[in-house]
């Protein structure tokens, strides 16, 4: 046992850590803790890997963030090339064109933000569902919704008849939002529902079909 002792401090002095040290002799860590713990050398190399450790996390992370960012404009460039060879087919689609001026005028333009669009008219709501199935083919699981309302709304009854005009079941409905003092007017009366799909790489799409779209029109 002496004899493993001095090895294990050998090691130490050579700023082995105590996995190290253990893989090397087959120790346990508990038994060179109690071995190791109190020596000054030690702790002065204990410090010393933890700052290592430290900076190689920190590396690790800065790693992980610049491959995700070079992922993501992979991806983003993709989208906005099977954006621009779709596009000849999909603007002769009466629905395409206007799916994506109710998104235009009515969605989250800013980049970062879902791809949401909010609105209070049931026939905008159901027409750019029919967009989302029908041209872009996101499956109606897929589609998640909210609604703002007023306090003197009732929920129950809004959710029942966003569900409908959707098509979508209750379930999936983030919480609901309730926004204080009382709607302005009857137009409010089934409050404001917000659609949303999780996808920034077909809102990226959107942005080169909009830019196309614009440019085609003002010809």
């Amino acid at each position: 046992m002496r004899r493993d002792k001095e090895k294990a401090v050998e090691l130490r002095k050579k700023s082995k850590s105590y996995n190290e040290i253990s893989r090397a002799l087959g120790i346990p860590k508990s038994t060179l803790a109690g071995w190791l713990s109190r020596d000054p050398v030690s702790r002065k190399i204990k410090a010393t890997l933890t700052i290592q450790a430290a900076k190689n996390s920190r590396q690790r992370i800065k790693n992980l963030i610049e491959a995700n960012r070079a992922r993501w404009a992979q991806q983003r460039e993709k989208a906005r090339e099977e954006a621009f060879r779709d596009f000849p087919y999909l603007k002769r689609n009466p629905l395409f064109v206007a799916g994506l001026m109710l998104y235009w005028a009515e969605g989250d333009n800013k980049p970062g933000n879902p791809f949401r669009l909010t609105n209070t008219n049931s026939k905008i709501i159901s027409l750019y569902t029919k967009f989302l199935v029908d041209v872009l083919k996101i499956p109606k699981e897929n589609i998640r919704c909210g609604l703002i309302l007023y306090p003197d709304l009732s929920e129950k009854i809004c959710l029942s008849f966003w569900s409908q005009i959707i098509g979508i079941p209750k379930t999936q409905f983030y919480k609901t939002q309730v926004i204080g003092g009382r709607h302005p007017s009857k137009r409010l009366s089934n409050g404001i529902c917000m659609i949303i799909c999780g996808n920034r790489l077909l809102k990226e799409k959107v942005f080169v079909w909009l830019d196309l779209l614009s440019k085609n029109l003002v010809k």
